[in-house]
């Protein structure tokens, strides 16, 4: 079989393989045929055109293809979630040739395992996830990924905090020996971030681990199960749904970071220390301290070297040219008015999708250190 033959072969058997729940499919006349809430395409996740494998071809009425890519968000009102499906909607409104369906994951750890068993052409994660799968490193060591998908842009990204429960006895990180903590939903990204910080400090083995989903925590802690969570919000803008559940039926404060903790933070690589203002409760949290400090975590999306350049760059010139529309359905999405903002998440070490750094490259904002990824 000739070198052509065999990426032809790849390329179908990519298509085959993951039509219907991740592919990303070339189909026909997408521009405005979706339902403007991500989820434009056949009820079973296929492209709607009646193609046994989403992998059907047609003119877009110009001459060009059309494109609909199928991403991987994480549950239902995170933070990742909410900006994916304000993206599809922009693409929806001014995009005649790419349209994007939302599915909804189990988090950012999960999408990589998604993605490298092909049930997904792209997926939103986040950079310490990304980090860990390339190193092979803490749950990455002993269930390694082999297939990592390249760089886009970060859309967004989380400042991740203490809360204590009112009655608790708590007031800080130096007081959680012998208390259950809640160090978010086992999966996403957060949690392993928020894992190795506390792992670094020495009090993983110190307190209790109450392993719950985020929609069950409110509950917890009103039945008072918790001692104290970590919980998060977007870009200094807006708490993240399940933590705005905290805020309306928990006595929730601030707890503050002792200097153990705030180290570890600074010791681990995947982890930005921050120091920022309270933001997006409605009760009064400042009972301890004024500020939060913060284990900060940038989040992006990963797409697959199969998916078209065309497609790819057709991603960043929406998100680049319509911020304010995407900003209109998730306040918290990243600025990308200024394309420099698109690239500030991106890790040296790891391929940039080609579409993306042909995009870069137009825009004056590619470094020379970063490597442009090739189909596969």
């Amino acid at each position: 079989m000739s070198n052509g033959d065999s990426s032809r072969q790849t390329r179908r058997n990519v298509l085959k393989g993951t039509a219907g729940i991740g592919t990303i499919a070339i189909t026909g006349c997408l521009g405005n045929s979706g339902s403007g809430d991500g989820s434009s395409g056949g009820s079973d996740g296929s492209s709607g055109d009646g193609s046994s494998d989403g992998s059907s071809s047609s003119t877009d009425g110009s001459g060009g293809e059309s494109f609909e890519l199928q991403m991987g968000g994480s549950s239902q009102g995170s933070t990742a979630f909410n900006s994916m499906q304000a993206l599809a909607r922009a693409l929806n409104q001014h995009s005649d040739t790419l349209s994007m369906t939302v599915q909804q994951t189990q988090g950012n750890v999960a999408n990589m395992y998604q993605y490298d068993q092909g049930s997904l052409p792209a997926v939103a994660t986040d950079n310490n996830t990304i980090s860990k799968a390339i190193a092979g490193n803490d749950r990455f060591n002993e269930q390694p990924v082999e297939n990592i998908g390249h760089q886009t842009f970060r859309f967004n990204g989380l400042d991740i905090f203490w809360v204590a429960r009112e009655g608790s006895g708590i007031e800080s990180t130096d007081d959680f020996a012998g208390k259950t903590v809640y160090p978010i939903q086992p999966g996403f990204g957060t949690r392993l971030l928020t894992e190795e910080v506390m792992r670094t400090a020495g009090m993983w083995e110190d307190v209790d681990i109450i392993n719950v989903n985020t929609s069950d925590i409110p509950g917890a802690i009103e039945e008072g199960r918790v001692d104290a969570a970590a919980v998060y919000g977007s870009n200094g803008v807006e708490l993240t749904g399940w933590a705005k559940q905290i805020d309306a039926r928990n006595d929730v404060y601030l707890a503050e970071v002792g200097d153990n903790f705030a180290q570890a933070i600074k010791d681990v690589p995947g982890a930005r220390y921050a120091e920022i203002e309270p933001y997006g409760w409605n009760q009064e949290v400042t009972k301890v301290t004024d500020s939060i400090v913060s284990w900060n975590l940038d989040l992006q999306c990963l797409i697959s070297p199969d998916v078209p350049a065309e497609a790819a760059r057709e991603l960043a010139r929406v998100s680049h040219e319509h911020t304010d529309t995407i900003q209109d359905a998730d306040q918290t999405y990243a600025d990308h008015s200024d394309a420099e903002n698109m690239t500030s998440a991106i890790i040296p070490e790891h391929p940039v999708h080609q579409g993306f750094a042909e995009f870069y490259k137009d825009k004056g904002v590619w470094d020379d250190s970063w490597t442009a990824g090739g189909s596969e």
